[in-house]
């Protein structure tokens, strides 16, 4: 990790919650579906959290990733630059992560450019990149390349049309959570403040 040290108590059992979230299983289908999405030519990561993110890092193989998922003329980034200069790459994670929005992918599932590039929070980009092949998956859309059963389908709004006669006749129904009008009742009953009649 770039510029901070050894962590002790509090910050280490948090950071140690953080890296328990990264899954091993999931890095390997996200390398499969990178790869099958954007073609060999970005290579393959060093197995491992550290080589993950090292692949990741400088923003171009991500920048590669959502470009794949437009028609050529509708490419959200235009130039992607490979840079060795720090705010460089930086910048480059920071047009995917503005691509991956505009693409529909929750604000709250996309991570941070540093969770990424000092490696604070590599579950996180997981997290962002299952939501950015969810989507794309649902979207149906013939740019998603790879396994449809990499990703799950987002829920997708199922409308219905009802006849003002289904509508009518809906309003004579008393619903369960309504309670019922038929069954038991409260009849016999005495009212309050009344003595209870004990025969011995």
């Amino acid at each position: 990790m770039a510029n901070s040290g050894p962590a002790y108590g509090l910050s280490r059992d948090i950071r140690n919650k953080i890296e328990k979230k990264y899954e091993p299983e999931l890095e390997e289908r996200l390398v499969e579906w990178i790869i099958a999405q954007c073609g060999a030519s970005v290579g393959r990561p060093e197995p491992g959290r550290s080589g993950f993110q090292l692949w990741l890092k400088d923003g171009t193989v991500l920048s590669l990733l959502i470009n794949s998922l437009y028609s050529e003329d509708k490419k959200p980034i235009k130039k992607i630059q490979d840079s060795d200069k720090a705010f460089k790459q930086m910048e480059q994670v920071s047009r995917f992560l503005t691509a991956a929005e505009a693409y529909g992918v929750n604000k709250t599932d996309i991570f941070q450019t540093v969770d990424l590039w000092e490696s604070k929070d590599m579950a996180a980009v997981q997290r962002t990149l299952m939501a950015l092949g969810s989507i794309a998956v649902t979207k149906n859309d013939g740019h998603y390349h790879g396994d449809l059963n990499w990703f799950h389908k987002k829920a997708q709004e199922n409308k219905r049309e009802f006849t003002e006669q289904q509508l009518a006749e809906g309003k004579n129904i008393i619903g369960l959570q309504m309670g019922s009008n038929q069954g038991a009742s409260q009849a016999g009953m005495v009212g309050y403040g009344q003595t209870r009649q004990i025969i011995s």
